[in-house]
């Protein structure tokens, strides 16, 4: 058996981007299971304003049929005041379709984030981040301390969903135990997602 695992995310500096990569890595662990990375556009404060159909660079915009195609998905953003950014607010806002078919009920989501500092926000951003998919009925994924980078970790890395510190100097690059733990959530995401899709 195999199925597809989507990796949604927003990143306007990169830091996100890069999480979402490893997490992708860590689903393409498991066999059988491959990762489909996909963006949301930048939401602009002027309402005539219009994204290209494609982005410049990087994965492909997302569609709501990314959302029923996979066995499970996984959603980054970096922190907006202990908040996911409104790129991603605003698509997983009109996803109120799926939610009436109850099409994402049963499968299996986790969340991740970057923030600039170690208390910026981080844990509230992906508790927030996680409320729509409890209301479509989703299962939600989490890291458990079993992964032993969790209780070291002087970086990124929480129990509710992976995630990066940039630091002062906006580094987009993860640190070793943010890349263990990015990579374990998406293992771990695939993992359920075969089980629930069996």
């Amino acid at each position: 058996m195999s199925c597809e695992v989507l990796v949604l995310y927003y990143s306007q500096h990169g830091s996100v981007r890069e999480l979402a990569r490893w997490i992708a890595k860590g689903v393409e662990l498991v066999p059988g299971v491959t990762a489909r990375l996909r963006t949301v556009p930048k939401v602009s404060s002027v309402c005539e304003s219009v994204s290209a159909d494609i982005p410049d660079s990087g994965p492909p915009y997302v569609e709501l049929s990314d959302l029923e195609d996979c066995a499970g998905i996984a959603f980054g953003s970096p922190v907006r005041f202990g908040n996911m950014a409104a790129s991603l607010k605003y698509f997983i806002d009109s996803t109120a379709p799926q939610w009436l078919a109850g099409t994402l009920a049963g499968k299996p989501v986790a969340v991740f984030t970057s923030s600039s500092s170690m208390h910026g926000g981080q844990e509230s951003s992906l508790l927030s981040m996680a409320l729509p998919f409890l209301h479509h009925g989703m299962v939600l994924v989490g890291i458990p301390y079993t992964e032993t980078e969790l209780g070291l970790t002087k970086s990124g890395g929480t129990p509710y969903g992976a995630s990066h510190v940039t630091g002062p100097d906006g580094s987009t690059l993860c640190t070793p135990d943010e890349i263990v733990l990015a990579q374990a959530l998406g293992k771990r995401l695939a993992i359920v997602a075969m089980k629930l899709a069996a």
